[in-house]
């Protein structure tokens, strides 16, 4: 396998400018694995997900329509979402002057970079990070220490887009505590229908358009990877720097769009410790609901959430897609995908959720 270093130097930031985010991930020239034999590897437990990546495609030009009319559709929303998440960090003791804001690499980076902007028009010191964390192999410890070596664990806020089932938030929780640099497992999404988020904006499941794409909307970072051939025991975990999509990078667009939307005076975030709960409950009972009418016997072949649900149908083999409402606007993406790779859609309650994908079983443990 090459583990021919493309980018050596530190910092790197991707395709966004450094003053919006260092991401402490080490570019490395990674083989791609075919969608089909990853997942044999998955499912039968010869590998774990995060040793491999398949290859990104750009989306045909009718997603890319559907991705902008859900920016245009819901721009305005999460920058209220951006905002309402900033005033609240800047409210808490730790965070009122100065943020160490550290975004999980990659559907956090977007996140990460809006609410880095939006910190410092309201008077607060940010910095931003974005680093990896992998379900079942825990949070980069060397990211981490690089910096607490800078700044300290005072003011770190950890930052994702959204929660899907809690599976991120229980392994940032395990790892912070099963380390000891000290950081606080504080973590703030948008969107947290799972109802395990520290802070958030709301509980519903709506699309934040960045989780509609991959890599061309999170600063040209693949999926982070974690092998021994690929990283050392001193590295940062490993990614792609995928600049053969440079001429359909659109990270920084992304973020000037939500920056150029107006804020909507009648949104009101609905997030509540309250609402939380019940979302957690619902989530929990959707679940088992799920598990046992379709025989499922590993929780990680469900995919909930719009955005998991579409990055499970876009990276893994899918079974199928329940959705909440065959006309909603928020999942048509969702519909037009399942109809290129051929998955069966069916509508059906979702409770807390507006699309769920299943996994195809092929045997063994899951991503």
């Amino acid at each position: 396998m090459a583990t021919t270093i493309e980018t050596a130097v530190i910092p790197f930031s991707g395709s966004y400018e450094l003053s919006d985010v260092q991401i402490l991930l080490k570019p490395s020239r990674i083989p791609a694995t075919a969608v089909a034999e990853k997942e044999q590897f998955i499912q039968s437990g010869a590998r774990h997900y995060s040793e491999m990546l398949s290859s990104e495609s750009v989306p045909d030009a009718r997603y890319m329509r559907l991705y902008r009319i859900a920016l245009a559709r819901n721009a305005s929303r999460l920058k209220v979402d951006i905002d309402h998440l900033a005033r609240r960090i800047a409210d808490r003791a730790e965070t009122r002057e100065k943020c160490v804001v550290i975004s999980l690499a990659r559907a956090g980076t977007p996140i990460g970079v809006l609410l880095k902007r939006n910190l410092e028009r309201i008077g607060i010191e940010a910095h931003h990070y974005s680093v990896s964390i992998i379900r079942g192999r825990g949070i980069d410890e060397n990211a981490l220490r690089y910096i607490k070596e800078r700044h300290g664990t005072e003011t770190a806020v950890f930052v994702d887009g959204w929660t899907g089932k809690g599976a991120i938030t229980r392994e940032l929780l395990h790892s912070l505590d099963a380390s000891d640099l000290g950081f606080t497992p504080f973590l703030a999404v948008v969107a947290d229908p799972a109802g395990c988020a520290h802070l958030a904006a709301t509980t519903e499941d709506y699309v934040i358009p960045s989780g509609l794409l991959n890599g061309i909307v999170s600063g040209l970072i693949s999926r982070s990877v974690l092998n021994d051939s690929v990283v050392g025991p001193d590295d940062f975990h490993a990614c792609r720097y995928i600049v053969e999509h440079g001429a359909d990078d659109i990270s920084t667009e992304f973020i000037e769009c939500i920056e150029a939307s107006p804020l909507m005076p009648d949104r009101q975030p609905d997030w509540s410790r309250d609402r939380a709960e019940a979302a957690k409950a619902n989530c929990d009972r959707l679940l088992a609901d799920l598990m046992l009418e379709a025989g499922i016997d590993d929780v990680n072949r469900i995919k909930p959430g719009i955005a998991e649900a579409t990055r499970a149908i876009l990276r893994r083999v899918p079974d199928r897609l329940y959705v909440s409402d065959l006309e909603d606007p928020e999942i048509q993406h969702l519909v037009h995908l399942a109809h290129q790779y051929d998955v069966p859609v069916e509508e059906r309650d979702l409770s807390t959720y507006r699309a769920v994908t299943i996994i195809k079983k092929v045997g063994g443990d899951q991503e």
